[in-house]
């Protein structure tokens, strides 16, 4: 009589098709029950379930790094909001939102990592408002400071554009915007959102004030002052000891800003008799200011160049362009950034409220 060959462990079977299908973990216990019955009863299926444990293990590894990876941003996208904290506001993805929508987000926080925001109308008390949407360049991840650099500009810029007049924004409000991580940049999130945020105060209204609420004359003059602000508050991070060159480099383009302001200033100081003396005493400032700031893109020391900075910054002062501002009927309030700048008294710097990374 021929002796029957040792049955097929069904553990060793179900353990690959469980482990690859269905649930990597009750796939990984079934191979090891294979394994151990296995060896004690002979049974066939060794070779089954080893694979089955290599496979099961695999997919459970892959499993919790899934999990690892996807559970915050799945909650955030059920719209948890902290607990027992009411959000006024439509829950919206933040992908949805374009220029000149408000919205809130929980807590007041614009600093935190989210995917939605909660859609409210800009009438109503809200905690920041959309002023520009922008699908960044394709292509690898540039780098956490270069993608920050140039998503800093590029809001500053459209903010100029959204709110043209920054003497009239609220002194608590600031720029922030949201830019893609690492992560979203590589599975295709290029979204670069730029708003401004009154996230202590709940504002009410929109800070919209662009070319269609202002007279011809205003935008360009409001052009000309943006483009030298946000020149003169691109100044580099390092010190000018430990990068010199970036820092010439930064004084030629202010002195190009300030080429172009002077332009405008010399078109202003005959195009009406209202703006005939302030313009005029408005552009020796920044004529004197201008060849301070060739001077510091010429320096050939580290010393030369902040003894040109600093000349260069009192050149020019808060004084001129509030009377200048008050020929054009735009608003003469000092804004806090401006009245506590680099020498008031020599006009400050910068360009508006302070700009917040999210």
């Amino acid at each position: 009589m021929t002796p029957l060959p040792p049955a097929l462990n069904g553990f060793a079977v179900a353990s690959l098709p469980v482990g690859l299908l269905c649930l990597p973990p009750l796939g990984l216990v079934f191979a090891v029950v294979a394994l151990v019955r296995i060896s004690r009863r002979g049974d066939r299926g060794r070779a089954l379930a080893v694979v089955g444990l290599v496979v099961s293990l695999a997919m459970s590894a892959a499993l919790v790094y899934a999990t690892g990876r996807y559970a915050d941003p799945f909650l955030q996208r059920l719209g948890s909001a902290p607990a027992g904290r009411h959000v006024e506001g439509q829950l919206t993805d933040l992908d949805q939102l374009q220029s000149g929508d408000c919205f809130n987000v929980p807590g007041g926080d614009l600093l935190a990592e989210r995917t939605h925001v909660y859609a409210t109308k800009c009438a109503d008390a809200h905690h920041a408002e959309v002023t520009f949407v922008e699908i960044m360049d394709d292509g690898v991840f540039p780098g956490a400071e270069r993608l920050n650099r140039e998503a800093t500009d590029t809001c500053w810029k459209w903010q100029d554009e959204f709110a043209m007049d920054s003497w009239a924004l609220p002194d608590h409000a600031d720029m922030y915007y949201f830019a893609p991580s690492p992560d979203a940049w590589h599975v295709g999130d290029r979204r670069l959102v730029c708003v401004i945020g009154t996230p202590g105060e709940g504002h009410r209204g929109t800070l919209r004030n662009d070319e269609g609420n202002l007279r011809p004359d205003q935008v360009t003059f409001l052009r000309a002052m943006n483009g030298a602000d946000r020149a003169v508050g691109r100044e580099p991070e390092a010190d000018v000891d430990g990068a010199p060159a970036e820092h010439r480099t930064w004084a030629r383009e202010v002195e190009v800003a300030l080429g172009a302001e002077a332009r405008m200033l010399e078109a202003a100081s005959t195009a009406s008799a209202q703006t005939a003396a302030p313009a005029a005493a408005r552009l020796k400032e920044v004529e004197a200011a201008r060849e301070e700031w060739r001077r510091a893109g010429q320096a050939s020391t580290p010393d030369r160049f902040e003894q040109a900075r600093e000349r260069a910054l009192g050149a020019v002062s808060v004084a001129t362009q509030k009377a200048l501002r008050g020929a054009y009927g735009l608003s003469t309030d000092v804004p806090d950034w401006l009245r506590t700048g680099p020498g008031d008294a020599g006009g400050g710097s910068g360009n508006g409220p302070s700009s917040e990374r999210v």
